[in-house]
């Protein structure tokens, strides 16, 4: 008889992660997040996964241990939020990051406690270049996990999307690692936004309140009309171009205020992904910046993943918020897929 599986999702977010497990058969029991937006994606698009409010420091290895119940093999995910170790918040927010930083060592408390079968960690590249993370995977070690770290690009798992974060697999029953990549020929920008309707800047699709597209002053509307798929606003007329970008410390900004292009895969989403001067989130064709749906279908949410109630209000902060900072729903599938081969491979399942 198959085992029973358990999963749970820390730093859950609006599920993206959670959704890539239940779609390769892992079962998620629940999520785990600060954040009370979380909650309505999570448990609207998640069948079963219970959605849990709360500080990861608070949570207790007794909590954990009731969620997984009777579970045969458990199953504990993590993705702590990425900000912390991020280029932007080393440079600019060095002051009160430290507690953020440490999730990660409250995330290796309850890995302790709980001693779950297989721990996996999602996280930006430049995490690995911060005590904090040596000391989690130190600490799986010596509690005798075999322990997989490497950086992967989403892109070679089906995400058209250029998204490259660490992901550590660790596991109590052998060896474990990534899959190969799934993708070898990329998907592009076109095969995941191409057919879905105009809009014009500020317009909101009539079926879909995701489908909206934040609107422009006059100026970025000429700054967008004068942008190349591809380019930069080194292309505008010099009218145009920032006062910001003019100084000799803006040159190397050139991908702020730029479109994307049809035939590559996007640039990594981030919180902001909603705005034109916020980076390379210009439409390729259409006058505009992504809209929420384009970027979350970028983020290989589906279609139809809803992200607030019928009766809900589109907020560009809180959504892009969830958006940006979600595990994309296919590197999901591929970290799920990596699970249950290893599990089949040492035959505990």
């Amino acid at each position: 008889m198959k085992k029973k599986i358990a999963c749970i999702d820390l730093f859950c977010g609006a599920g993206g992660l959670t959704h890539g497990f239940i779609l390769e058969g892992l079962p998620v029991v629940a999520g785990i997040d600060l954040d009370p937006a979380c909650r309505f994606p999570y448990e609207a698009n998640n069948d079963h996964a219970r959605f849990i409010k709360s500080d990861i420091s608070s949570v207790t290895v007794d909590e954990i241990k009731e969620l997984f119940g009777d579970a045969d093999l458990t199953v504990l995910a993590g993705c702590a939020p990425c900000q912390p170790f991020s280029t932007y918040a080393q440079r600019y927010e060095s002051d009160g990051i430290e507690g953020k930083w440490g999730l990660l060592y409250h995330f290796a408390r309850l890995a302790e406690g709980v001693m779950p079968d297989v721990i996996t960690m999602e996280n930006v590249p430049t995490v690995e270049k911060h005590k904090v993370f040596h000391d989690f995977k130190d600490s799986l070690e010596k509690l005798g996990y075999d322990v997989w770290a490497n950086v992967v690009d989403s892109s070679h798992y089906g995400v058209p999307q250029m998204r490259r974060r660490m992901v550590l697999l660790a596991s109590r029953h052998g060896s474990i690692q990534m899959i190969e990549a799934t993708h070898k020929k990329l998907k592009t920008v076109k095969q995941a936004i191409g057919r879905l309707r105009h809009l014009d800047a500020g317009e909101s699709a009539p079926r879909d309140k995701l489908h909206v597209a934040s609107a422009l002053s006059e100026k970025n509307l000429q700054r967008i009309r004068a942008s190349k798929p591809g380019g930069t606003w080194r292309d505008w007329p010099e009218h145009l171009v920032a006062k910001c970008h003019r100084k000799d410390t803006g040159q190397t900004y050139a991908g702020v205020y730029a479109r994307m292009e049809w035939g590559k895969p996007a640039p990594t989403m981030t919180t902001q992904c909603y705005g034109f001067g916020n980076g390379r989130f210009g439409h390729p064709e259409q006058d505009r910046a992504i809209s929420l749906r384009e970027a979350a279908i970028l983020q290989s949410f589906p279609r139809r993943y809803t992200f607030i109630p019928k009766d809900g209000e589109v907020s560009f902060k809180v959504l892009g918020r969830l958006i940006g900072n979600a595990v994309p729903v296919d590197l999901g599938r591929a970290i799920a897929r990596s699970i249950n081969q290893h599990l089949e491979s040492v035959a505990v399942q």
